[in-house]
């Protein structure tokens, strides 16, 4: 009677008999199975005649979303702390209605990306009669105009340049992004200076300067002091 050889390879561990009260054995088990589920077949190379399967995947590309704003003139990006201030400094009147016009027309009317706004007071002027002449309501007049703009260089919103445009405070409101708001920084740095008077670091009126270096928090800014103006 002939016998089977012994197998070749590894030799595979077995459990030895378990014994009353010898918990060592749990372990010798615990270690054979993980040995066994270690296991893997080997595997074999693709043969040379082997078909090669071609697979083409579709996808779809992840569309970005975009903002949804009323008009054709695109949009402007503000500060919501800027913003909620002029409505506290109407409110207040601390700036005239002429004053809030007139810098609202001349920040939406910016060049993207430069913080310019290349009106004229006479386009200003006739920009904000627009729908009072339609309406025959009482309209604002190029003298008043001038008047505001004064004013909203003396506040820092916006500062004359020397071609007739006005530059915004790009703090304030800005029509482009961030790169290009940075560009525009250092070039009115190097125009204006660093110091915390100087502009674009400067906003008034006078009864809330500085107040735009302040942190932002949960704390309410300080109601301006109420002051009556024409206008």
């Amino acid at each position: 009677m002939s016998t089977d050889p012994a197998p070749t390879g590894r030799r595979r561990r077995t459990p030895r008999p378990l014994r009353a009260g010898d918990e060592t054995v749990f372990d010798e088990i615990l270690a054979l199975l993980g040995e066994q589920l270690g296991d893997s077949e080997p595997t074999q190379p693709a043969a040379h005649n082997a078909r090669k399967v071609k697979v083409t995947v579709e996808y779809e590309p992840r569309r970005a979303t975009v903002h949804d704003m009323a008009g054709d003139d695109g949009y402007a990006l503000a500060s919501r702390w800027f913003t909620r201030l002029l409505a506290q400094l109407a409110i207040a009147k601390s700036i005239t209605k002429s004053e809030l016009c007139v810098f609202l027309y001349v920040a939406s009317g910016q060049t993207r990306g430069s913080g310019v706004t290349a009106y004229t007071q006479q386009q200003i002027t006739d920009g904000l009669n627009e729908i009072a002449v339609l309406v025959d309501a009482p309209r604002i007049t190029r003298s008043t105009v001038n008047r505001a703009i004064r004013s909203l260089c003396e506040y820092g919103w916006i500062d004359k340049l020397r071609n007739g445009a006005v530059q915004i405070n790009v703090r304030l409101w800005f029509a482009g992004n961030s790169q290009e708001q940075q560009t525009v920084l250092t070039e009115l740095q190097n125009l204006h200076g660093t110091d915390p008077q100087a502009f674009p670091n400067h906003v008034g009126p006078p009864v809330v300067a500085d107040q735009l270096l302040l942190p932002v928090g949960d704390d309410k800014p300080a109601a301006p002091a109420r002051k009556k103006r024409a206008g």
